[in-house]
């Protein structure tokens, strides 16, 4: 750590590289996809996507076409889609940078499909169908009115066929089954060479849910794809805040903006120097709890920008003084657990992520598959 960090965020891709094998022994046949948008869920495109390489992924989605471009400058041969798809005046960026658009409405087929006759040649794409999530992909109507565009949909490499399962992560979720019959409906309509419903959380739905590829995406960074249930994937992320000072207050005495939090005993306040500006929510404020070793110590107060204040009254004094490291994301409190103390998800936690940690990438240095 350097002396001028307020808080160290450690990435292990080793557990990025172990969880991509078992959601890949969890299909058992199938492709395993990865879904490295968003900055790869906030955790570094540039070391993710290299990492996810070496331990054997060859196909990769995102969301935008710009990020779709910083990932060929990383990964030279990859397969990558867009799950944005391709508008006006994309085609040339998407052609040059050999990426494959998710086509998610009839404006977005007839756009590739045009562009495709102006160049006489095919475009490879995917088509997104709606089968319940109601959000993006071709409706059951539009997807029968494609039947009077065959000469046109001729000039159109159809790859993968998708959609998107809306309760995945709640296995008796009757909406599963009836998105899956949906999604059979549909593929029974169009020629595809491969066809994929399963996103993380669908993975453990069954292989009826497999299909030819499945695209993981939170549970490769660690993200529980069962909320409620163990949590079968290897932790990613570990959050270490600075305590920058540790005080003694005593009743009455409040702490922090808004007197939300008073002292009801003599107690040690300890001042941690990370806040919302560094992803950590203010919706923790009273609610967070946090870990010094061993010891669990409850969150007093707001969360403000840059500060965030623990109670550390019980936990043996040479544990805590300035410059000593508290664990706000850690083994003992996973990220699932503090998304739920911040009434939220880990997606969300991590896709906030802070730029002001130093930021420590360990493992991930497989030969390359």
């Amino acid at each position: 750590m350097t002396e001028t960090s307020a808080g160290i965020l450690t990435i292990d891709l080793d557990a990025v590289q172990a969880n991509y094998d078992l959601l890949n022994l969890r299909l058992s046949g199938p492709e395993l996809a990865a879904v490295v948008k968003a900055d790869a869920y906030g955790l570094g495109l540039g070391e993710v996507a290299p990492a996810l390489a070496r331990a054997g992924c060859t196909t990769f989605f995102v969301a935008t076409l710009q990020e779709g471009i910083e990932l060929r400058a990383i990964l030279k041969d990859a397969d990558i889609h867009i799950f944005n798809g391709a508008d006006h005046g994309e085609g040339p960026a998407f052609i040059k940078n050999r990426l494959v658009p998710v086509l998610n409405s009839p404006d977005q087929l007839n756009i590739w499909t045009n562009g495709c006759a102006r160049q006489n040649e095919h475009g490879r794409a995917d088509l997104h169908v709606d089968t319940g999530l109601s959000r993006r992909g071709l409706t059951a109507s539009e997807l029968s009115q494609l039947s009077g565009a065959l000469p046109q949909m001729e000039l159109v490499d159809i790859d993968v066929v998708m959609s998107h399962l809306a309760c995945a992560d709640q296995p008796d979720h009757p909406m599963n089954l009836e998105q899956k019959h949906a999604f059979d409906a549909a593929v029974s309509q169009i020629g595809s060479k491969r066809k994929s419903l399963a996103s993380s959380s669908g993975i453990f739905l069954g292989p009826q849910y497999h299909y030819d590829l499945a695209r993981a995406g939170a549970a490769l960074y660690g993200v529980n794809p069962h909320p409620g249930a163990p949590n079968p994937m290897r932790q990613v992320v570990r959050i270490q805040g600075k305590i920058l000072q540790v005080r003694s207050v005593d009743t009455p005495t409040s702490v922090g903006y808004g007197a939300t939090h008073r002292a009801t005993r003599p107690s040690k306040i300890a001042t941690v120097a990370v806040g919302y500006a560094d992803g950590y929510f203010r919706s923790l404020s009273n609610a967070g709890t946090a870990f010094v070793g061993d010891y669990e110590i409850p969150l007093v107060g707001r969360v403000s920008m840059d500060l965030t204040t623990f109670d550390v009254t019980d936990i043996p004094a040479g544990l805590v003084a300035p410059g000593q490291m508290v664990d706000l994301v850690g083994p003992k409190n996973p990220i699932d657990k503090v998304a739920g103390q911040a009434g939220t998800i880990g997606y969300e936690m991590l896709t906030n992520l802070g730029m002001r940690y130093q930021r420590v990438y360990s493992g991930g240095g497989r030969a390359l598959k």
